[in-house]
């Protein structure tokens, strides 16, 4: 009887240790989820701030008079594009 009570004893210690893990183990999820959204938040803000950069870039080039390579002109008549096509679909919402 003393051997099944140890045995239970020794099962009830294992299993509050897994507990003690689980719950360890879930705060560590949290902190590392809410790490991964903040680099996430912090890399969106470097790639919109990066995309300005290269918008001002390109319009300084046009500004100063230099030409424009064959692939720069390509990318800019693609932007334009974009462009277009977003207000195009902003007028289209408000019309509706």
């Amino acid at each position: 009887m003393v051997d099944i009570e140890s045995q239970i004893k020794n099962i009830q210690d294992k299993l509050q240790q897994l507990l003690r893990q689980q719950a360890a183990l879930q705060k560590e999820n949290q902190r590392l989820k809410k790490e991964l959204d903040m680099a996430a938040n912090l890399n969106q803000e470097k790639e919109q701030a990066l995309q300005s950069i290269r918008q001002q870039v390109d319009v300084l080039k046009m500004g100063s008079g230099t030409p424009l390579s064959e692939t720069e002109k390509a990318v800019l008549s693609k932007r334009i594009d974009g462009y277009l096509k977003e207000i195009d679909k902003c007028l289209a919402m408000l019309n509706t």
